[in-house]
């Protein structure tokens, strides 16, 4: 008999992440919002209550604390992202 033709397939659907993810801002890679959560956590560079991350590596960098310089580059690169701007404990108003 006649070769029977599959019926064309449907175009994929699109994942419900995918449909989710703002187009703005740039995502920050999970493995920088670690390096930041391990910046916060590092008690040596002082206290991160009522400053920005980066007003913290500043003053940890003029006390002689050679804070990583990676946070500093994330910090600026991601300035108007308030997960990147604010340490873990911005949201406790400690």
């Amino acid at each position: 008999g006649p070769a029977v033709v599959p019926p064309p397939r449907p175009p994929p659907v699109p994942t419900q992440e995918a449909a989710q993810e703002p187009p703005s801002p740039p995502r920050v890679p999970p493995d920088l919002l670690d390096m930041l959560r391990s910046f916060d956590l590092a008690w040596e560079y002082g206290p991160c209550t009522g400053i920005t991350r980066l007003q913290r590596w500043e003053r940890a960098q003029a006390l002689g604390l050679s804070p990583p310089f990676p946070v500093r580059d994330a910090l600026l690169e991601h300035c108007d992202d308030p997960a990147v701007t604010y340490s873990l404990w911005h949201e406790y108003g400690l």
